[in-house]
């Protein structure tokens, strides 16, 4: 049996097909909005996109396309305070420990979110659109839920 290995040569013009990150991102909140509700503001600290899944607001930042730069995504559930919320934590952090995957929930300003994030160094589209995708739809499943378990009360538009 011979190995026998054949030498293509690309043509001068061959361009590659890599997208960048931000392309990524829109191409995944296309296929996850409703309503045309997808926003988009950009200024000199990146990027920040906002569109409607089910019943959360979905946010994804994108600070820039260098190997340091980060993408965050975060969908608010709920506004603090809640009526238990001794026992939303511990729901929060056995959620965290078991149902969030590389998701987790957390505060910010004064929410209780669902976020993800990391640095853009290779980071590729499928691993973009499992964020986007699972903080959209973590939060989309259990809003509803944790408020009428431990009070809080809706995020508003």
């Amino acid at each position: 049996m011979t190995n026998s290995t054949t030498e293509y040569t690309l043509p001068d013009n061959f361009t590659s097909t890599e997208i960048t990150h931000q392309e990524a991102i829109e191409t995944v909140i296309d296929s996850l909005q409703e309503n045309d509700s997808a926003m988009v503001h950009h200024d000199g600290q990146g990027y920040i996109w906002k569109f409607q899944y089910g019943s959360v607001e979905t946010y994804v930042q994108l600070t820039g396309e260098n190997e340091e730069d980060l993408l965050t995504v975060w969908a608010p559930v709920l506004t603090l305070p809640a009526q238990n919320e001794l026992g939303l934590m511990r729901k929060l952090l056995e959620m965290n420990g078991e149902e969030t995957l590389e998701t987790r929930f957390g505060i910010m300003n004064n929410q209780i979110v669902v976020l993800s994030q990391r640095t853009v160094e290779d980071l590729s589209p499928a691993e973009i659109s499992r964020a986007i995708t699972l903080v959209a739809t973590i939060a989309d499943d259990n809003d509803e839920r944790l408020i009428e378990t431990y009070g809080g009360n809706p995020i508003t538009n």
